[in-house]
């Protein structure tokens, strides 16, 4: 009896992490973001802060590994935390002091060095100061309102289920290619599952989670977040493709760094405090 040709076995598509990891790490910090958010909304102020200290430091520390970019990681951590902190207690007035005397601090710091690369390294710090923690006090002024932790956790809520319908729809349809020379994991078929789950997600959650809120305003509130968190997880792989890098740290296992969790965040939470604005005032 001859042995037959083995057939190749067919490869599972493969989301490129350790899933158990990823799923353990996540669930471990939602809980310590919910306890904080909803028991003191100053310790959760303290949450915004040091992620966006840490975010600084992986953001700076892989600029100064890769490109010799040397963006003064003292006074934009001392600044960012100030800035999250001037917007809890001062409103977008105060962010707005907090970002311009933080700018003001980084052109000084560097002052102190050669002037050799002093254009490009003070340009990549005021990147960094307004994409980390001027990004991230939106979300500090979501919690000024009256319904603070709700409206936060909606933010976070719906920007994770965006995250989630581009990863499930994209991993069981994808075909066609988002932006191929930028993400090419990421497909257009991913995008409409974005969509479609962060509608649904938007909908449930502003006719029954925020006073005042209706079902059509989540619909809208849906698709602005699946849009703004597909742009800032493509801002932040043109940063990393740019960078020669596949993630911005190790710090969580099965996600990279915590900038590798910020990048579709920040730029959605001006996004939704707008729109909580606009639609059920500040609070």
């Amino acid at each position: 009896m001859s042995d037959s040709p083995q057939q190749p076995v067919p490869q599972k598509k493969s989301a490129g992490r350790d899933l158990s990891a990823a799923i353990g790490v996540g669930l471990g910090l939602g809980a310590v973001i919910i306890a904080s958010l909803f028991v003191v909304k100053a310790v959760f102020v303290g949450v915004i802060a040091v992620a966006v200290v840490v975010g600084l430091w992986e953001l700076t520390a892989r600029l100064q590994e890769r490109k010799a970019i040397k963006a003064p990681l003292v006074p934009l951590a001392v600044g960012g935390a100030a800035m999250v902190v001037a917007g809890y207690v001062r409103g977008p007035g105060g962010a707005w002091v907090a970002m311009a005397l933080t700018a003001l601090a980084v052109l000084v710091w560097r002052m102190t060095e050669p002037p050799e690369g002093y254009l490009k390294d003070v340009t990549a710090g005021l990147f960094a100061a307004f994409y980390v923690p001027f990004l991230a006090t939106f979300v500090a002024l979501m919690l000024t309102a009256d319904d603070g932790p709700w409206r936060v956790l909606v933010f976070l809520l719906l920007t994770v289920v965006s995250d989630t319908g581009a990863y499930a729809v994209g991993w069981r349809f994808g075909k066609r290619k988002l932006a191929p020379r930028i993400s090419p994991g990421k497909t257009r078929e991913g995008l409409f599952g974005a969509i479609a789950f962060a509608m649904v997600a938007g909908a449930l959650s502003m006719q029954f989670l925020i006073d005042g809120g209706t079902w059509w305003q989540g619909l809208l509130m849906g698709l602005a977040v699946a849009a703004s968190a597909t742009l800032g997880d493509l801002g932040e792989s043109m940063i990393k493709r740019d960078l020669g890098i596949k993630d911005m740290g190790t710090l969580l296992p099965g996600h990279g760094g915590i900038m590798d969790r910020l990048d579709s965040l920040l730029p959605t939470a001006p996004v939704v405090w707008l729109l909580m604005v606009a639609f059920v005032g500040a609070g």
